[in-house]
C-alpha cells in the first residue's frame, strides 16, 4: 500500500496511527507530499489532491481519513478500532473527534490566507466556539470519565485532535483548563502509535 501525507496533517496522523495499531505500517509506502503545490504527485493520484490518500494493495484509491481508518480495520491484525460492541459510542466519539479537527484545521488555514482578522467573521468565529464547545463537552464526556482509554478509532480521533490543538493553536491552553480530559488523553497517547506519529 502507499500513503500520501504530510508531517502535519491530524487527518494523516490518524491513518498513520491506524496503521501502526492494524499491523499495517510494514506493508505501507509512506509517499510524502505537498498537497497545494500544482505538480504534486499526489495529482496524478486523486483530482481532490488531498491527504491522507491510500492507494490500496489492489489500486483502489481512498481519501478521507475516517473511511482509511474503516478499510485498515478490516484488513488488519490486532485490536478493533470500530468494535461491535459499542459501536454507537466509538463512532459517536470519532465524530467529536473528527468536527473538533475540522474546526481547528479550517482556523489555522483561515489565519494563515485570511490573517488574524478572519476569526472576526461569522465562519471564523463559528469555529472558535465550536472548539470551545467541544472541548467542554469532551472534559464531561462518559468515556473519558469512565477512563475508557482503549485505542478504538473515537479515542484515535479525539486524542489526535487535541494533539493538534496543542501543535497549532496553543492559546486555547486546552490541557491546563480541562484536567480531567488531559488525563485521559495521557493515557490513550501511552502506546507507541502516538509516539511515532508526533507532528512535526
Amino acid at each position: 500500500m502507499q500513503l500520501y501525507l504530510n508531517t502535519s496533517s491530524p487527518y494523516a496522523r490518524v491513518v498513520r496511527v491506524c496503521l501502526y495499531e492494524k499491523e499495517l505500517m510494514e506493508r505501507t509506502e509512506l509517499c510524502w507530499c505537498d498537497p497545494w503545490a500544482a505538480d504534486s504527485e499526489l495529482l496524478k493520484i486523486t483530482p481532490l489532491s488531498r491527504i491522507p490518500t491510500l492507494v490500496t494493495e489492489g489500486g483502489e484509491v481512498l481519501t478521507e481519513s475516517l473511511l482509511i481508518a474503516h478499510y485498515l480495520d478490516a484488513v488488519g491484525e490486532g485490536a478493533k478500532l470500530l468494535p461491535a460492541d459499542g459501536l454507537a459510542e466509538t463512532l459517536a466519539l470519532a465524530g467529536l473527534g473528527q468536527g473538533l479537527m475540522e474546526a481547528a484545521f479550517n482556523v489555522v488555514i483561515g489565519r494563515k490566507h485570511g490573517g488574524p482578522d478572519v476569526d472576526e467573521t461569522l465562519l471564523g468565529n463559528r469555529r472558535l466556539k465550536a472548539i470551545e464547545r467541544t472541548l467542554v463537552t469532551l472534559e464531561a464526556h462518559p468515556s473519558v470519565l469512565a477512563g475508557h482509554t482503549q485505542c478504538t478509532l473515537g479515542a484515535i480521533v479525539v486524542a489526535v485532535a487535541l494533539a493538534y490543538l496543542s501543535f497549532r493553536l496553543p492559546a486555547f491552553d486546552w490541557p491546563n483548563r480541562f484536567p480531567r480530559l488531559q488525563a485521559w488523553f495521557a493515557k490513550v497517547t501511552e502506546c507507541d502509535s502516538f509516539a511515532l506519529t508526533a507532528f512535526e
